[in-house]
Protein backbone atom coordinates (compact mmCIF):
# COMPACT_ATOMS: atom_id res chain seq x y z
CA UNK A 1 0.00 0.00 0.00
CA UNK A 2 1.19 3.51 -0.84
CA UNK A 3 2.35 5.75 1.96
CA UNK A 4 0.26 8.79 2.97
CA UNK A 5 3.06 11.04 1.66
CA UNK A 6 2.90 9.40 -1.77
CA UNK A 7 -0.88 9.67 -1.89
CA UNK A 8 -0.68 13.34 -0.92
CA UNK A 9 1.90 14.14 -3.59
CA UNK A 10 -0.05 12.29 -6.30
CA UNK A 11 -3.35 13.95 -5.32
CA UNK A 12 -1.82 17.42 -5.15
CA UNK A 13 0.02 16.93 -8.43
CA UNK A 14 -3.11 15.77 -10.24
CA UNK A 15 -5.41 18.46 -8.82
CA UNK A 16 -2.92 21.30 -9.32
CA UNK A 17 -2.07 20.06 -12.80
CA UNK A 18 -5.70 20.04 -13.90
CA UNK A 19 -6.29 23.48 -12.40
CA UNK A 20 -3.35 24.99 -14.26
CA UNK A 21 -4.29 23.32 -17.54
CA UNK A 22 -7.76 24.82 -17.15
CA UNK A 23 -6.56 28.31 -16.19
CA UNK A 24 -3.88 28.36 -18.87
CA UNK A 25 -6.41 27.32 -21.49
CA UNK A 26 -8.71 30.17 -20.43
CA UNK A 27 -5.81 32.60 -20.96
CA UNK A 28 -5.12 31.19 -24.42
CA UNK A 29 -8.56 30.66 -25.95
CA UNK A 30 -12.19 31.74 -25.50
CA UNK A 31 -13.47 28.20 -26.18
CA UNK A 32 -13.98 27.31 -22.51
CA UNK A 33 -15.42 30.62 -21.36
CA UNK A 34 -15.75 33.78 -23.43
CA UNK A 35 -16.36 35.91 -20.34
CA UNK A 36 -13.30 34.59 -18.48
CA UNK A 37 -11.16 35.00 -21.60
CA UNK A 38 -12.31 38.62 -21.99
CA UNK A 39 -11.58 39.26 -18.32
CA UNK A 40 -8.06 37.82 -18.73
CA UNK A 41 -7.43 40.04 -21.74
CA UNK A 42 -8.54 43.11 -19.78
CA UNK A 43 -6.45 42.17 -16.73
CA UNK A 44 -3.27 41.57 -18.75
CA UNK A 45 -3.71 44.94 -20.49
CA UNK A 46 -3.69 46.62 -17.08
CA UNK A 47 -0.59 44.60 -16.04
CA UNK A 48 1.25 45.66 -19.20
CA UNK A 49 0.31 49.32 -18.63
CA UNK A 50 1.59 49.14 -15.04
CA UNK A 51 4.93 47.76 -16.24
CA UNK A 52 6.13 50.04 -19.07
CA UNK A 53 9.46 48.18 -19.09
CA UNK A 54 7.74 45.22 -20.74
CA UNK A 55 6.86 47.34 -23.77
CA UNK A 56 10.48 48.47 -24.07
CA UNK A 57 11.68 44.87 -24.38
CA UNK A 58 8.92 44.01 -26.84
CA UNK A 59 6.47 42.16 -24.58
CA UNK A 60 2.88 43.22 -25.20
CA UNK A 61 -0.08 42.31 -23.00
CA UNK A 62 -1.07 39.63 -25.53
CA UNK A 63 2.39 38.07 -25.51
CA UNK A 64 2.56 38.20 -21.70
CA UNK A 65 -0.84 36.48 -21.42
CA UNK A 66 0.15 33.83 -23.97
CA UNK A 67 3.51 33.15 -22.26
CA UNK A 68 1.90 32.73 -18.85
CA UNK A 69 -0.99 30.70 -20.27
CA UNK A 70 1.38 28.40 -22.17
CA UNK A 71 3.56 27.93 -19.10
CA UNK A 72 0.49 27.04 -17.05
CA UNK A 73 -0.79 24.53 -19.61
CA UNK A 74 2.63 22.93 -20.16
CA UNK A 75 3.52 22.69 -16.47
CA UNK A 76 -0.02 21.54 -15.64
CA UNK A 77 0.29 18.67 -18.11
CA UNK A 78 3.65 17.71 -16.60
CA UNK A 79 2.22 17.79 -13.06
CA UNK A 80 -0.73 15.66 -14.15
CA UNK A 81 0.90 13.09 -16.42
CA UNK A 82 4.71 12.98 -16.24
CA UNK A 83 6.35 10.96 -13.44
CA UNK A 84 9.55 11.80 -11.58
CA UNK A 85 11.70 14.92 -11.29
CA UNK A 86 10.04 16.91 -14.09
CA UNK A 87 7.07 17.39 -11.73
CA UNK A 88 9.29 19.28 -9.29
CA UNK A 89 10.61 21.49 -12.10
CA UNK A 90 7.06 22.19 -13.31
CA UNK A 91 6.00 22.86 -9.71
CA UNK A 92 8.83 25.37 -9.27
CA UNK A 93 8.03 27.14 -12.56
CA UNK A 94 4.36 27.41 -11.60
CA UNK A 95 5.36 28.78 -8.22
CA UNK A 96 7.38 31.49 -9.99
CA UNK A 97 4.38 32.23 -12.22
CA UNK A 98 2.14 32.55 -9.14
CA UNK A 99 4.61 34.95 -7.56
CA UNK A 100 4.62 37.03 -10.76
CA UNK A 101 0.82 37.03 -10.85
CA UNK A 102 0.68 38.14 -7.21
CA UNK A 103 3.15 40.90 -8.07
CA UNK A 104 0.99 42.03 -11.01
CA UNK A 105 -2.15 42.12 -8.85
CA UNK A 106 -0.37 44.16 -6.19
CA UNK A 107 1.07 46.49 -8.81
CA UNK A 108 -2.34 47.42 -10.21
CA UNK A 109 -3.92 47.58 -6.74
CA UNK A 110 -6.43 44.76 -7.10
CA UNK A 111 -8.43 43.81 -4.00
CA UNK A 112 -7.68 40.51 -2.26
CA UNK A 113 -10.72 38.76 -3.76
CA UNK A 114 -9.21 39.22 -7.25
CA UNK A 115 -5.98 37.41 -6.41
CA UNK A 116 -6.90 35.09 -3.54
CA UNK A 117 -6.82 32.10 -5.92
CA UNK A 118 -3.20 32.87 -6.85
CA UNK A 119 -2.31 33.09 -3.16
CA UNK A 120 -4.02 29.78 -2.33
CA UNK A 121 -2.55 27.91 -5.28
CA UNK A 122 0.88 29.38 -4.56
CA UNK A 123 0.62 27.96 -1.04
CA UNK A 124 -0.53 24.58 -2.41
CA UNK A 125 2.40 24.52 -4.86
CA UNK A 126 4.79 25.33 -2.02
CA UNK A 127 3.31 22.53 0.12
CA UNK A 128 3.54 20.03 -2.75
CA UNK A 129 7.16 20.95 -3.39
CA UNK A 130 8.10 20.72 0.29
CA UNK A 131 6.40 17.35 0.70
CA UNK A 132 8.07 16.01 -2.44
CA UNK A 133 11.50 17.22 -1.33
CA UNK A 134 11.01 15.91 2.20
CA UNK A 135 10.33 12.40 0.96
CA UNK A 136 13.55 12.51 -1.09
CA UNK A 137 15.64 13.58 1.92
CA UNK A 138 14.31 10.94 4.31
CA UNK A 139 16.30 7.91 2.97
CA UNK A 140 19.55 9.87 3.27
CA UNK A 141 18.79 10.71 6.88
CA UNK A 142 17.98 7.09 7.70
CA UNK A 143 21.22 5.93 6.03
CA UNK A 144 23.25 8.44 8.00
CA UNK A 145 21.55 7.33 11.24
CA UNK A 146 22.41 3.70 10.48
CA UNK A 147 26.03 4.65 9.75
CA UNK A 148 26.19 6.64 12.98
CA UNK A 149 24.79 3.65 14.93
CA UNK A 150 27.41 1.33 13.38
CA UNK A 151 30.18 3.85 14.18
CA UNK A 152 28.96 4.06 17.79
CA UNK A 153 29.00 0.25 18.06
CA UNK A 154 32.57 0.11 16.73
CA UNK A 155 33.70 2.74 19.23
CA UNK A 156 32.14 0.73 22.04
CA UNK A 157 34.00 -2.40 20.87
CA UNK A 158 37.30 -0.51 20.82
CA UNK A 159 36.71 0.81 24.36
CA UNK A 160 35.92 -2.67 25.66
CA UNK A 161 39.07 -4.23 24.16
Amino acid sequence: MASPRTITIVALSFALGLFFVFMGTIKLTPRLSKDAYSEMKRAYKSYAKALPGLKKIGISSVLLRKIIGSLEVGCGVVLTLVPGRPKDVANFLLLLVMLAVLFFHQLVGDPLKRYAHALVFGILLTCRLLIARQSDDRPEREDSREEQHINDQEKNKVKQS
